[in-house]
């Protein structure tokens, strides 16, 4: 674990140093979630997925969906009768 020491600018900016910056991979424009208690802060880095790995996912969960419904015999046109019901709509 890398440790460095900073100083806070007049405008509250922090500089994360090269070394960790490389380190983690971060760029300008990284997004960071920000803990605070008492006398320590702790950055926590957010990694964004790619538009690519969001289509993955999406297409995972999909089979799994198309899978879990043959299962169960339920078909795509069954589909607004049910959200209409589960909505109180008869």
């Amino acid at each position: 674990m890398a440790i460095e020491i900073t100083k806070m600018s007049s405008r509250g900016q922090i500089v994360v140093p090269q070394d960790i910056r490389n380190k983690l991979n971060m760029q300008e424009g990284t997004t960071f979630a920000i803990f605070g208690t008492k006398d320590t802060i702790i950055l926590k880095k957010i990694e964004t997925p790619s538009k690519e790995e969001l289509i993955k996912d999406l297409e995972m969960i999909a089979k799994e969906g198309k899978k879990r419904a043959e299962k169960i015999g339920l078909k795509e046109n069954d589909i607004p009768h049910l959200v209409h019901k589960s909505r109180g709509n008869k």
